[in-house]
């Protein structure tokens, strides 16, 4: 129901923390390739939120007038769908952002791995 909610305030929150790192990262390189890294998170989490989002308007779960989820013009959805956010949107968030470290960390080893020498 509003599962996608999860991932896109993490999006809010890493868009905003990347933001203020890009802007003092003239003074420290090391700042410069945490935005950069960061920017690959924001796209993960914008672009899935996204995607949920859509589908979740394409089954009638989103409306375009107030509240907008459907789940709040009732109680028992709404704590059905707060069960969801907390279940299934944190379990997203946290997938998501576990892909990414891997990568982050993957993409690291491979630059510091020694360069072997081609043999002619």
């Amino acid at each position: 129901m509003a599962c996608f909610v999860v991932p896109a305030g993490e999006a809010i929150i890493t868009t905003v923390a990347e933001k203020v790192i890009e802007k003092n990262s003239d003074k420290n390189p090391v700042l410069a390739n945490i935005a950069g890294s960061l920017k690959y998170l924001n796209g993960m989490l914008w672009g899935g939120s996204a995607l949920l989002m859509f589908e979740h308007v394409w089954h009638g779960e989103v409306v375009p007038f107030f509240p907008f989820l459907t789940a709040m013009n009732d109680p028992a959805d709404t704590a059905e769908m707060l069960s969801e956010m907390g279940s299934v949107g944190v379990t997203m968030a946290i997938l998501v952002t576990a892909v990414w470290a891997i990568g982050v960390g993957v993409a690291t080893a491979i630059k510091k791995r020694p360069v072997k020498e081609a043999t002619a």
